[in-house]
């Protein structure tokens, strides 16, 4: 989520969970324990910027340590499950064969800070899941990442949103490596860890899964406000 060196710091696994202490016990007692987390990493801009970079107002997690790159030109987004027409799609695909969706919206990320007016676009999920074809019996929706480690899910419900876009463009430009490029997902109304960076594969599946954060004490459903501790 930030525009860094060519492999980004990984925060996520040298701070986050080295924080486990604290996040084991507490990302799901809420609001109090994310702005420890926060405090922890400090303010945007702040001494420790080396490791937090501050590009754009963004700070640069991941859970695995440094993520391949990988081009636009090689990439794919297989789409699977309990659809119809399963498929891989092609960067190109995703940008020319379905239709585009564009949206600015505020990044809200859990441990307490955000990005306000982020513009984003690309396919609108709905739009993917009716290109592929849900089947009878889908519940949820599952995302992985090709760091190897990382996912997450939605209900049907919350992927049939038009808020929630797989995302080829972002800031006026291309998803950039360190912002979880070449594609990833925004899931505008909840928490940027529902937002799958480095986006590998979707899954239509008949339960929903939670994700690499919910195994940890976060709340499955994310919303901004309204989730985690944290109340509008």
């Amino acid at each position: 989520m930030s525009s860094v060196s060519s492999e980004g710091s990984p925060v996520g696994r040298r701070v986050v969970l080295g924080m486990v202490g604290l996040g084991a016990l507490g990302v799901a007692t809420g609001a109090w324990v994310q702005r420890g987390v926060n405090r922890a990493l400090g303010p945007v801009g702040s001494g420790i910027s080396g490791i937090v970079p501050a590009a754009g107002g963004f700070r640069f997690y991941t859970v695995t340590g440094p993520v391949k790159r990988i081009a636009p030109a090689d990439y794919n987004l297989r789409v699977r499950g309990l659809v119809e027409r399963p498929r891989s799609y092609s960067f190109a695909d995703l940008q020319h064969a379905l239709p585009q969706t564009r949206m600015t919206d505020t990044f809200h990320c859990v441990t307490g800070w955000n990005v306000p007016n982020v513009a984003w676009e690309g396919v609108a999920l709905p739009d993917l899941l009716d290109a592929v074809g849900v089947r009878p019996g889908a519940r949820g929706v599952r995302f992985t990442s090709f760091d190897g480690t990382y996912t997450e899910s939605l209900t049907m419900e919350q992927a049939r949103r038009r808020d929630v876009i797989v995302a080829t463009g972002m800031l006026g430009g291309p998803v950039s490596h360190d912002h979880g490029g070449p594609v990833r997902m925004y899931v505008a109304p909840m928490y940027g860890y529902k937002s799958t960076k480095w986006l590998s594969g979707i899954e239509v599946v008949g339960d929903v899964r939670p994700g690499y954060w919910e195994e940890r004490g976060y709340d499955v459903d994310a919303w901004v406000g309204r989730s985690n501790g944290y109340t509008s």
